[in-house]
């Protein structure tokens, strides 16, 4: 007899990969056999993006020659640029997402071809333009401009900017990037598992981001830091440790803690524990942060769990100045650098995804005309 089907395909290895892995015992995190705690802070995002798309960390040239052709992926398509405005006006964040690389692809050059080149191509341009759709998505509902990105400016400079409407400080430039880079792959995460099932029957790059996004519109994959913000701002700061024992009691769940993969701390999470503060600092404000280490220290005692990415991204998004409802964009922008390379990785070596299904339903079942029924 066939073994038991194991829920959710916990365990159950599904592809083969050498873009990223977690050693969940220890807490760590590799990417491309480079620890996150030797990247984070020290490679920049299109650095890591470079990596997880072709293999290696750049040279100084190789970077230069990347960063332009970043910059010539940045001219937004005719589909995307006549239909932006009223997308942003009937849809939110994530649902206008999906439609914007839908019709981002149907401008792209190579749409009709998945040939490695052609590929590599894609795979740059959506780097180059994730985070352009979600400032024009973001200008177009508020009835703003997005400045045009400086080429002399990085991906994390540029958001930062046409997002906030500010020229973002030097530092808060090096956490965005930083957060950039702790976002950008985690193996076999749901939208990954998602854009390489669609890859898998050799759709194309923009059919498998699609089918990515679609997956962590899901609010049981992305958008725990939005909740977990919203946690947050529902609180007093004096009684947050009260209320997390209340919540816990009448068995409600605190979005941002425990993680399927990790026995211990995300080691992302270390990361952006030490941004939250530091931000929180240099606002003159630092009520969220302070709140956040209460609420990580309450569940872990009550509940012995540790935070994950999520939970501090969000007051370091926060202080970033980045609109609540705009942090699961922001994931995208990120994990867009993690999504190409797979499909690139999967289409180099392809064979359908299709898993078996365990049959729950009756048998035997005698078919009778409409009449007798």
């Amino acid at each position: 007899m066939a073994d038991k089907p194991t829920k959710g395909l916990a365990d159950v290895v599904a592809a083969s990969t050498a873009l990223s892995d977690i050693d969940g015992k220890a807490g760590r995190l590799f990417y491309r056999g480079y620890d996150i705690h030797d990247l984070a802070g020290r490679a920049t995002f299109e650095e890591t993006a470079h990596l997880l798309q072709r293999g290696k960390l750049p040279t100084r040239s190789q970077l230069d020659a990347y960063g332009e052709e970043l910059a010539r992926g940045w001219e937004l398509g005719t589909l995307v640029s006549v239909n932006i405005a009223e997308i942003a006006e009937k849809q939110e964040p994530m649902e206008a997402l999906r439609s914007l690389v839908s019709l981002s692809g149907a401008d792209d050059p190579d749409k009709d071809s998945i040939a490695p080149e052609a590929n590599l191509r894609k795979a740059a341009r959506l780097v180059a333009q994730q985070p352009l759709l979600v400032a024009r998505y973001q200008a177009a509902r508020t009835g703003g401009t997005a400045p045009e990105p400086d080429p002399s400016q990085s991906i994390a400079a540029n958001f930062l900017l046409q997002v906030t409407g500010r020229t973002p400080d030097p530092r808060e430039v090096e956490i965005f990037d930083e957060c950039l880079v702790l976002h950008a792959d985690h193996t076999m995460n749901a939208s990954t598992f998602a854009a390489r099932v669609c890859a898998a029957t050799l759709s194309d790059m923009h059919s498998a981001i699609v089918a990515a996004i679609g997956t962590l519109k899901g609010p049981l994959h992305g958008g725990a830091n939005e909740q977990v913000m919203k946690t947050l701002e529902s609180l007093s700061p004096s009684g947050v440790a009260q209320a997390v024992r209340d919540k816990l009691a009448a068995g409600e769940k605190i979005m941002g803690f425990g993680h399927r993969v990790y026995k211990t701390e995300d080691p992302r999470a270390t990361h952006l524990r030490r941004m939250s503060a530091e931000l929180g600092e240099a606002t003159g404000d630092d009520t969220y942060y302070r709140m956040s280490k209460e609420m990580e220290e309450v569940v872990f005692a009550t509940k012995g769990l540790y935070p994950n990415v999520d939970f501090y991204a969000a007051s370091v998004y926060h202080y970033l100045g980045i609109p609540t409802d705009l942090f699961t964009p922001v994931f995208s922008v990120s994990r867009m650098s993690g999504w190409t390379a797979h499909v690139i990785e999967q289409h180099a070596d392809n064979r359908l995804i299709r898993p078996d299904s365990e049959y729950i339903g009756e048998t035997d079942q005698k078919w009778k005309p409409i009449e007798e029924r």
